[in-house]
């Protein structure tokens, strides 16, 4: 047969492929699409994604419908997500959590960089280090120098182990060189608990539950770890800027696909997702959480996630953290 029968077939599949795909981005979507959250509603990440979820209804026509799927590491909800058909329906609301799920866990039942296509980050949140109100520490340095005086005399309260506040911590230590002791607690309210009762002389906590504390001068805002300063509390310094330079740690919420999802809906998906979070109304919303908006590239966001994987991966191994 004719070599140039195989060539034409070969363009004309190609050709009908592409057609076929950009019909399916100026079509998309034609029905309701799932963003997977895998935390309980109520929290700083579930208000966020349905804040976002619902300006990109109004934009795209179809209902973005939040559906919360909370378990350890978010594994329930990736799986879910990873596992979809990547047809653009179903969507997760990817964490930073998903990057230190993959040193946490012995096994996970998919590949977190190469099962998901990202589409965009939405915000990222600050964590700040407290002291009680009545503490004699007035700054990250005052602490370091009271810990270093004072070896063995400080505990540090944090939620869970494996959690972004826990590690935060652990960082803080490996990079500032203080011989503290890292004090995982259930829940927020216990950490407070042992901060006012004096069990824990420091602590680690996303700002969103604690903020009205702090602006209430219940708690002492030493610094935000973030690498720039919360435009809420614009007088408290960066851990970095405080003499441990270069720690950064933060939350941070985006959006991935399945693999395989088609690149104009990625282009879809994002276009629409960076208009959202600059919407002014979405911004103030998640400034009032504590939230810094801030969308940005599908490239931008796997750099992210894996740097991420590799930041989070050292501080669990030094922390010696046992894998679930």
């Amino acid at each position: 047969m004719n070599p140039l029968y195989f060539v034409l077939r070969s363009l004309s599949v190609a050709l009908l492929a592409a057609v076929s795909t950009a019909a399916l981005a100026q079509a998309y979507p034609t029905r309701p699409v799932r963003l997977v959250v895998p935390f309980a509603a109520g929290g700083v990440a579930d208000i966020t994604a349905r804040v976002v979820s619902q300006q990109m209804s109004t934009a795209l026509g179809q209902q973005v419908l939040v559906e919360n799927r909370p378990s350890a590491g978010g594994i329930v909800a990736s799986e879910a997500v990873a596992k979809a058909e990547p047809d653009g329906y179903t969507l997760l609301f990817l964490t930073n959590g998903n990057a230190v799920s993959v040193s946490l866990f012995k096994s996970l039942p998919y590949d977190t960089v190469h099962d998901f296509a990202p589409v965009s980050t939405v915000g990222f949140f600050d964590l700040v280090l407290v002291v009680d109100v009545a503490s004699k520490i007035g700054s990250v340095r005052e602490l370091v120098a009271y810990t270093k005086a004072n070896p063995d005399k400080l505990n540090i309260g944090t939620i869970n182990p494996g959690s972004t506040q826990n590690l935060a911590a652990e960082l803080f230590k490996s990079m500032s060189g203080i011989d503290a002791q890292v004090v995982p607690f259930k829940a927020t309210p216990a950490v407070i608990a042992a901060l006012k009762g004096g069990d824990v002389q420091a602590a680690f906590e996303i700002l969103a539950p604690v903020i009205a504390l702090i602006r209430a001068g219940a708690l002492k805002a030493l610094a935000v770890t973030s690498d720039r300063r919360f435009s809420g509390l614009p007088e408290v310094p960066t851990i970095a800027e405080s003499g441990v330079p270069g720690y950064q740690a933060s939350s941070w919420n985006a959006v991935a696909a399945p693999a395989k999802t088609p690149k104009p809906v990625l282009e879809r998906l994002n276009g629409e997702i960076n208009a959202a979070v600059a919407a002014p109304e979405v911004r103030k919303r998640l400034g009032e959480l504590g939230v810094d908006a801030r969308a940005g590239t599908p490239e931008a966001l796997r750099d992210l996630l894996v740097s991420e994987i590799a930041k989070w991966k050292g501080v669990i191994e030094r922390a010696k953290i046992e894998k679930q």
